[in-house]
């Protein structure tokens, strides 16, 4: 994947300090970009990807073919409008799609890195983003916004770079992962390993693929972007294609056959090895332990202007978890505005045609702009 034509890049020369303790320098950041930079260089907006996202939020991604994930949200008048804004998307670090990450070859040993991939942050991912606005030569962004790990890289980033941006929009996210979360993740994690075709994280080289192990990750995390109410609207106890019960271990319901459907789809675009790096780098996020254990001091420096939002089917980010960011910035004497969105398709509803968001987004933009 990574060698597609179709994937611009910037190589980085500038040494970058891992919270790990390693250093990475010369390392390729794959971005995309939408809408065009004004000549004054303050319309633009930095989008951050989720966990299995990447740099093509809009139009069709040229290595899988399909919509880009926030095909709803951004392109011409749409809530991020690309006749007004200037949009600029990068694969993270760790990431699959043409940045540093598992899957990218070792310039000493000519081999792919495999899990000799030094363990990463948000932090770390938002450093190596930060590149992108001194190679546009932007001074501020208008704009940073993101949901789930993209909402948790908003965080960060203001925290970081707290006079970088005028506004700010966390959408269905935490300032830590929670004890639930991050066993989810290990499960999805302990998948992939147990797969006897991960080989210690060095398939890629040995071309064979924990494509099972994978499978079953998205699979399990799938679930937990729905909520109860829209898998039972959408599948309930419906069989597949058939009138009885085969008794057997095939995909007797719809609701089987849909996630084995979405885990075989995974496999093809994402690799496993990023899977687990990046669910690593969402676990040890913890913003407020980044400041001594007060949340509120990630943004005392900061002018920019917040609006979280959270849906109220989201049982992985619950709203409770979205107004503890708003409770430290209204501590730090921070401008924000909060609304929780009616909506029962659950986490993923950021990513879905649902007015209310769309349009509570767009208005925000435009009317600070």
């Amino acid at each position: 994947m990574n060698t597609s034509k179709n994937i611009k890049k910037i190589i980085i020369k500038k040494p970058l300090k891992l919270d790990c303790g390693k250093t990475i320098d010369n390392y390729p950041l794959a971005y995309e970009t939408y809408g065009k930079l004004n000549k004054e260089k303050n319309n633009a907006i930095l989008v951050f990807h989720a966990l299995s996202g990447d740099q093509f939020v809009a139009g069709i991604n040229p290595v899988t073919n399909k919509n880009g994930w926030w095909s709803y949200a951004v392109g011409p008048d749409k809530a991020i409008d690309t006749n007004k804004f200037f949009v600029i998307c990068a694969n993270v670090i760790g990431g699959c799609l043409g940045s540093y990450g598992p899957s990218s070859i070792d310039a000493k040993t000519n081999k792919i890195v495999g899990t000799n991939f030094p363990v990463i942050t948000i932090n770390d991912m938002i450093n190596a983003q930060y590149n992108l606005l001194e190679f546009f030569e932007i001074d501020k962004l208008y704009s940073v916004l993101g949901g789930s790990m993209g909402g948790m890289q908003v965080l960060q980033f203001v925290a970081n770079f707290p006079n970088k941006t005028k506004t700010a929009i966390p959408i269905a996210c935490t300032a830590s992962h929670s004890a639930q979360n991050i066993a989810l993740n290990e499960l999805g994690r302990q998948a992939i390993m147990a797969d006897k075709n991960w080989n210690n994280g060095n398939y890629l080289n040995t071309k064979s693929s924990p494509k099972n192990g994978l499978a079953v990750a998205r699979m399990a995390a799938h679930i937990t972007y729905l909520s109860k109410k829209s898998l039972e609207d959408k599948f309930g106890r419906k069989l597949q294609e058939r009138d009885g019960l085969k008794f057997s271990f095939d995909a007797d319901f719809q609701i089987e056959s849909y996630l084995r459907y979405q885990g075989n789809a995974f496999v093809d675009r994402f690799d496993a090895n990023t899977y687990l790096y990046i669910t690593r780098a969402m676990d040890y996020f913890d913003l407020a332990k980044q400041y001594n254990g007060n949340l509120s001091n990630a943004f005392k420096n900061s002018k920019t202007k917040f609006f979280v939002i959270s849906f109220t089917s989201d049982w992985l980010y619950p709203t409770l978890e979205n107004k503890e960011i708003v409770i430290a910035l209204n501590a730090a004497g921070a401008d924000v505005g909060f609304i929780e969105i009616n909506s029962d398709k659950g986490h993923d509803s950021f990513l879905l045609d649902v007015p209310d968001f769309l349009s509570s987004v767009k208005n925000f933009l435009e009317a600070n702009y």
